[in-house]
């Protein structure tokens, strides 16, 4: 990942994680999806099944803030982002999730919050899961 071509952040084998923060998510919230984001066993085992969690592989998280996923587009044809959690306490919250996956023991790569970022991604699937702390 780099900002303005500067190389800020890079895993290699592991997770990418776009996490988006909205109106009325917790610290309880970020506990719950780095907990089961460091625990799902989204990686094959020996026999091709998906059984390993990113600790099991000895990946790292890419941990990427995005408000984005919280843009609405039910009308008209620009997106909403008025659910998105305002950008001083979205950074403290993206900032604690790290901290989180830190914990774990599990290599955190971050990007710059609120940046304009390249990313570039080579995607062993891919497979793409949604986490959303409202349906748990």
């Amino acid at each position: 990942m780099s900002v303005d071509g500067e190389l800020i952040s890079s895993i290699q084998q592991g997770l990418m994680v776009l996490l988006g923060a909205g109106d009325g998510d917790s610290e309880k919230d970020a506990e719950f999806l780095m907990r089961k984001v460091c625990s799902m066993r989204i990686f094959s085992d020996e026999q091709g099944k998906m059984n390993l969690s990113v600790r099991d592989v000895g990946g790292g998280i890419l941990l990427i803030s995005q408000f984005t996923l919280y843009g609405e587009a039910k009308k008209g044809n620009r997106p909403s982002f008025i659910r998105a959690m305002e950008p001083v306490r979205a950074k403290e919250l993206y900032e604690y999730a790290a901290s989180l996956i830190e914990k774990e023991g599990i290599p955190v790569g971050m990007g710059v919050f609120g940046a304009d970022m390249k990313i570039d991604m080579l995607c062993d699937g891919p497979v793409t899961i949604l986490l959303d702390t409202d349906e748990k």
